[in-house]
């Protein structure tokens, strides 16, 4: 910390000719007080910094800022620390055993569990029997305007809350009032083709290029990758398996072609014995890990939208749809439950409104005729006022 601010600094123990570089890097500072070089402290900056390193041919060893203290504050609304007393905690418990009878996923499981917890905070020592839909309104009132959520998790927080007034009879609120907001119908970005190859290619690392690969390749989530083990990648028969995926599901997809040189060039080199795509220290990848090193990936290949890791598997469903696959088939190769949900992509893909005409074109070519002069003259022959 730093006037306030947090900062990245170079100690003055570096080599002089390492010194000389960092001090030709743009936006650097001297401090007289530390008595050092230092940059302001961002996630883009330390992306910056990075790519202007190794372009010295430096390798950068960040483990210090990975497992440095966070001075963030907690996000406001949710308490530092929740005491629950011997009643409420037993509640939470039974809500728990409930959640898991319903054999919901450990992530469903943990996301309603914790709703439930900072409910019961907010609830104080007030008993369940008297806990009405004019408390439910307050607290879902008070905790959306404090954390800000968005409306994915307010829908969450309502289901969360009527699994609650299910399980416990005794309470004094109506469940089927609780409404859930309607979703939001954002379009998806997508990457067109060239900006995938673009992305792969300015992906020079051979780990994170063979994972935006098999992510886009397959159209796999980011859970799917982790979770991807050496025994899923059936190489005769050109095939990846994707085991107890979203809802519980096992399926099988494509293998590309071009992928394949990729793989066997990343395990002859790394070598995994259990999952494919293994930490510094042992175990699974991680999730933070591929968004940092996809966002440095698009600032090398120019892509300024947004693209998250989800982007890839969006892309890769509307090219299937541009390439005339059907819609059934692209659901399967998804894991959807639903057809409504693969429908979404039809809204972005290119493959029907390529055919339209822009009345635009149709003007021009019936108005254009082989003399030149004629398109400097107004192609409306209305009266002019």
């Amino acid at each position: 910390m730093h006037r306030g601010k947090k900062r990245i600094r170079f100690e003055d123990e570096l080599h002089r000719t390492v010194m000389a570089d960092i001090r030709s890097y743009p936006g650097i500072k001297w401090s007289k007080t530390r008595r050092a070089y230092y940059v302001d402290y961002s996630r883009l900056e330390l992306g910056k910094l990075f790519d202007y390193l190794h372009g010295k041919g430096y390798y950068v060893d960040y483990s210090a800022l990975k497992n440095g203290k966070s001075n963030r504050s907690p996000k406001p609304g949710r308490p530092k620390q929740i005491n629950l007393n011997k009643d409420q905690q037993l509640l939470y418990e039974h809500y728990v055993n409930y959640l898991k009878g319903l054999r919901y996923s450990v992530s469903t499981v943990h996301t309603y569990s914790n709703f439930i917890e900072i409910f019961l905070h907010f609830l104080d020592n007030k008993p369940i029997e008297k806990i009405d839909n004019d408390t439910v309104r307050q607290f879902t009132e008070q905790i959306i305007e404090e954390r800000r959520y968005g409306i994915s998790t307010h829908r969450q927080l309502v289901s969360a809350l009527k699994h609650f007034g299910t399980r416990f009879e005794n309470v004094a609120f109506d469940e089927l009032v609780l409404i859930r907001p309607s979703k939001n119908r954002r379009l998806p970005t997508v990457l067109s083709q060239e900006e995938i190859l673009d992305l792969i290619q300015a992906t020079v690392n051979l780990k994170h290029r063979t994972i935006l690969a098999l992510m886009y390749s397959a159209g796999l989530r980011i859970s799917e990758v982790l979770n991807l083990k050496l025994r899923d990648l059936d190489i005769d028969r050109r095939q990846i398996i994707i085991r107890q995926a979203k809802g519980r599901k096992d399926r099988h997809l494509m293998m590309a072609e071009s992928l394949l040189p990729l793989i066997l060039n990343y395990v002859s080199s790394y070598r995994p014995e259990d999952f494919v795509f293994v930490g510094a220290k042992g175990g699974r990848y991680s999730a933070g890990s591929i968004r940092v090193f996809l966002k440095r990936s698009c600032r090398r290949a120019g892509i300024s939208k947004r693209v998250t890791p989800h982007t890839l598997r969006h892309s890769f469903a509307t090219h299937m749809i541009e390439n005339g696959v059907n819609l059934r088939h692209v659901q399967a190769l998804l894991g959807h439950s639903k057809p409504e949900t693969t429908m979404i992509y039809t809204h972005v893909a290119k493959k029907d409104l390529l055919k339209i005409r822009s009345p635009l074109d149709d003007a021009v070519v019936r108005h254009l005729s082989p003399d030149k002069k004629t398109l400097h003259l107004p192609f409306s022959r209305n009266f002019k006022g």
